[in-house]
């Protein structure tokens, strides 16, 4: 078995960009430089022969490159609390409309569409129960951006879950047109 997704890979600079403002939230589980993506779909457990399919029906896909950049610092709540720190993206038309183009791809692969709205984003960190509160790092840097950056190209990934988080490889990387 396989627990893949696809995404993309920022920029050097916008993943140091990114990394800089890490920090100062207790119990954060902060992202690593090789962790920081960007989520077009996250696809879970599939056999050899379907991760196959997969890749050959991402292949197909025709999409121009665009330009994207960071749009602030919020997160993803849990009955309350903070459990996701994340970095915004914008414009959100070009991904969502590439999110489509996959998640079409992957359906005619044999996987089930992703029935979640998208919402583009890089995950900074995971928070757990008693985290510290995370009302200084928005304050610091919520206002978060970035000059543009070109998207050239998504990545299939893999992801093998350890005690110490996830590892990520990159399986495949697709060119836009």
């Amino acid at each position: 078995m396989h627990r893949l997704f696809v995404a993309i890979r920022p920029p050097r600079h916008i993943r140091e960009q990114l990394l800089a403002t890490m920090g100062g939230v207790r119990g954060a589980r902060w992202q690593t430089d090789d962790q920081l993506h960007l989520t077009l779909r996250f696809i879970g457990e599939v056999e050899s022969h379907v991760g196959d399919d997969i890749h050959a029906a991402l292949g197909a896909i025709h999409h121009p490159r665009f330009e994207i950049a960071l749009d602030g610092i919020s997160g993803f709540e849990r009955r309350g609390q903070a459990e996701t720190l994340w970095a915004g993206i914008t414009p959100q038309e070009p991904l969502k409309t590439l999110h489509n183009k996959i998640d079409q791809a992957i359906a005619r692969a044999g996987v089930a569409p992703d029935q979640r709205a998208y919402l583009p984003h890089i995950t900074l960190a995971r928070l757990k129960r008693g985290s510290g509160s995370i009302s200084a790092l928005l304050e610091r840097s919520g206002g978060l951006t970035s000059a543009p950056f070109a998207v050239g190209s998504f990545c299939l990934y893999e992801s093998h879950l350890t005690p110490e988080g996830a590892v990520y490889s990159i399986v495949e990387r697709y060119d836009l047109d």
